[in-house]
This record gives C-alpha cells, sequence and structure tokens, in this order.
C-alpha cells in the first residue's frame, strides 16, 4: 500500500529533520505506513572533491550562500509529476492551520530547506509555494520543516486513532481551543468548572465554545472568526 504522503526534504542536515519525526505521533505515523520520509542532500550532486555546497555572496555580506547548482540538482531528483515544492523562507506566507489542511490532501511535498545565510535566489522561482513559520531567525529551515510536517501528519486521516481528534482543536474554526483539565477534580484548592462534570453535553459545547471566544479575543484578536477565504494558500500550477 503507497503512504498516505510522501515527503522528500532537500537538505545538508537530514537528522535535523529525521530524528524529532521519529519520535510520538509522527514516528508512529511513519512506521504504520501513513507518512514516507526521504531526504536530498545537496552535497551528494556536487563534482568537486571537497563537495562545495556554499560561497560567498556577490555585493558582500557576512557569511556563506548555499550555491544554486547543488540545490537544483537534488531537488530534480525528488521532483516529480504532482509534486508540491516548498520553499521555506522568511518572506514566505505565514503558516497556518488552514494551510496544513491543504497540504494534507497532497501526495508528495518537497521541501527546500536553506541553512547558512540562505539560498542563491535563483532558487525561489522553482518552487510552488514559498511559507514562513513566524517572524524570527532559525539556523535553518530545517526546524520549520519539522512544524510542517509535524502538523501536516497528524491531519491524515488514521493517523489520529480518533476520527474527531481535529474537529476541535485550536485554529480549526479560527478559535483558539477552551480550556481542558482532568482528575482531580479539585486541585490544590482549585476545581475544575462546574460545567465540566455536569454531564450535560449541550452545556459542556455551550461552555467551551463560551470559553473559546472569550480567551480568542483576549490573547489573539487578530484571528478572524472563521477561516474561509477565497484564495488558496497553495498556488495552482
Amino acid at each position: 500500500m503507497p503512504p498516505a504522503l510522501k515527503v522528500d526534504a532537500v537538505t545538508l542536515f537530514p537528522g535535523m529533520i529525521d530524528a524529532p519525526l521519529s519520535e510520538s505521533i509522527v514516528g508512529r505515523a511513519r512506521q504504520e505506513g501513513f507518512l514516507e520520509l526521504g531526504f536530498s542532500n545537496p552535497r551528494d550532486f556536487t563534482e568537486d572533491r571537497h563537495r562545495t555546497v556554499d560561497d560567498r555572496p556577490y555585493g558582500g555580506g557576512t557569511g556563506m550562500l548555499m550555491m544554486a547548482e547543488p540545490v537544483f540538482r537534488a531537488l530534480k531528483a525528488v521532483r516529480k509529476k504532482g509534486s508540491l515544492v516548498i520553499l521555506l523562507t522568511p518572506k514566505g506566507r505565514r503558516f497556518d492551520q488552514r494551510t496544513a489542511l491543504e497540504l494534507a490532501k497532497k501526495k508528495h511535498l518537497v521541501f527546500i530547506c536553506g541553512h547558512y545565510e540562505g539560498i542563491d535566489e535563483r532558487i525561489t522561482p522553482l518552487a510552488d509555494l514559498e511559507l514562513s513559520i513566524g517572524d524570527y531567525v532559525l539556523t535553518g529551515g530545517e526546524p520549520a520543516a519539522v512544524a510542517v510536517i509535524d502538523a501536516v501528519t497528524r491531519l491524515i486521516p488514521g493517523v489520529l486513532k480518533r476520527s474527531d481528534a481535529t474537529v476541535n482543536e485550536t485554529f480549526t474554526d479560527g478559535l483558539l481551543e477552551a480550556p481542558h483539565y482532568t482528575r482531580p477534580a479539585v486541585w490544590r484548592g482549585k476545581k475544575v468548572p462546574p460545567e465540566l462534570v455536569s454531564g450535560n453535553h449541550k452545556l459542556i459545547a455551550e461552555w467551551r465554545r463560551r470559553q473559546a471566544e472569550s480567551l480568542t479575543g483576549d490573547a489573539r484578536p487578530d484571528l478572524a472568526p472563521a477561516p474561509k477565504r477565497a484564495r488558496s494558500a497553495v498556488k495552482k500550477k
């Protein structure tokens, strides 16, 4: 049986992606065949004896830049008809749950992970989608790839054993998720809200909705009440 999702990463450091995605839910998804993860290292596509993949940027500046040709060859080795190529970059579209849902419907994702000071700009047009996971600086695209792959994998049908597990999650309907509580009912003098122990499902649902709306208004007023927009996050080719 083919995997529900095949993911390839063009990266100089496969271990930065492979190791964290070998544990917990995503690790189990790989073992059970829902996700197949592969790597294409630009260093394997060099021709000099030093296996050079970076050089100084034109115009000066600090740091080194990944060269276009090794990245191009590494991408060419894994890209096929129907692949969606994603470049992880600070100038990309902000990754969100809506985008995760769209990516979970794809059969093959290819992530291009920059490192050092980034990648030669001439690689950018080869991507179908540019994504950013936030306004901060990472050591490379690998941690961002881990975050995106994790978010997408858990949305593949069958990965989470309960079919309704993703229905009432944070961001699913444009709201933060309501608070959760577990046993004991009283912990260090603090009680679980009475609605949650009432056994009244309608009352519980209403409480959770109110809490979600209140929490979103206080903590994330920038979130839209419903993430339905006309334009898809994924470019059509």
